[in-house]
């Protein structure tokens, strides 16, 4: 069950393109009105919502903010946000997803498609790569939360699919069906995860050589960096080398 983490280089840098917590509480903001205009603003009733409220409290973001963009959904003059998946290929080849909410769709296509282009890649359909990607529910906890044993075991008992365990912390992954029932399990022995979402998880991964890896590094941030983007994957590996020079 347990296994090795595909997920540590491959992603976004967050921490260092949100250094702007104006843009991140922004994001984080839209993305808690949306959930709660979708469904119940509880957050103890709308996983969703819950999930948005956590990730903002894990970038401090204000009570009042949060409470804010609740509002904002409940009083009914919120923008209307389009969710919208784009798919492509950057340098060398590499799988991308982008995970857009925005006000203004082709304002977002066109700024994401010409991102693509710059970077040496190229935006294609829905569905281009996401068939390269499981639609799967990670839930993460400090790792000073349990030991690795007692982590595993928990995360057996609650029904998840694989656990990876490291310095940093534990990564417990469930399919989309079972994700609700693993978090609340997990809460009730754990308490509150410091992250509870539905991800893009590659399936395999593709190491590239530094310089294509400088490439796609660059594109994440440009995607991370607009105003729409809630969340990007990739399926690449790069050297650990190579994150530290781009400070990763």
């Amino acid at each position: 069950m347990a296994g090795h983490s595909q997920f540590k280089n491959i992603m976004h840098r967050k921490g260092r393109q949100d250094a702007q917590k104006s843009k991140l509480f922004g994001k984080l903001a839209r993305e808690i009105t949306v959930s709660a205009k979708l469904g119940t603003p509880d957050p103890a009733m709308n996983p969703r919502l819950r999930a948005a409220v956590i990730a903002a409290r894990q970038e401090n973001m204000p009570k009042d903010n949060i409470d804010r963009a609740i509002k904002k959904a409940i009083g009914g003059d919120s923008e209307n946000y389009d969710e919208i998946r784009y798919e492509g290929y950057g340098p060398g080849g590499v799988a991308v997803i982008v995970e857009v909410l925005t006000d203004n769709r082709n304002r977002a296509a066109s700024d994401i498609r010409s991102y693509f282009t710059k970077s040496g890649g190229n935006l294609g359909e829905t569905g281009a790569v996401s068939f390269m990607f499981d639609r799967t529910g990670v839930i993460e906890y400090d790792a000073k939360v349990a030991s690795d044993d007692t982590m595993l075991e928990a995360a057996i008992d609650a029904g998840a699919d694989d656990v990876v365990s490291s310095e940093s912390g534990h990564e417990i992954y469930a399919s989309q069906e079972t994700f609700r029932d693993v978090a609340k399990a997990l809460e009730t022995k754990f308490g509150e995860a410091r992250k509870a979402a539905l991800i893009w998880k590659p399936q395999n991964t593709v190491a590239v050589d530094d310089e294509a890896g400088e490439k796609l590094l660059k594109l994440m941030d440009l995607l991370n960096d607009h105003d729409d983007v809630q969340n990007v994957y990739a399926n690449f590996e790069i050297s650990d080398a190579l994150v530290a020079r781009m400070g990763g």
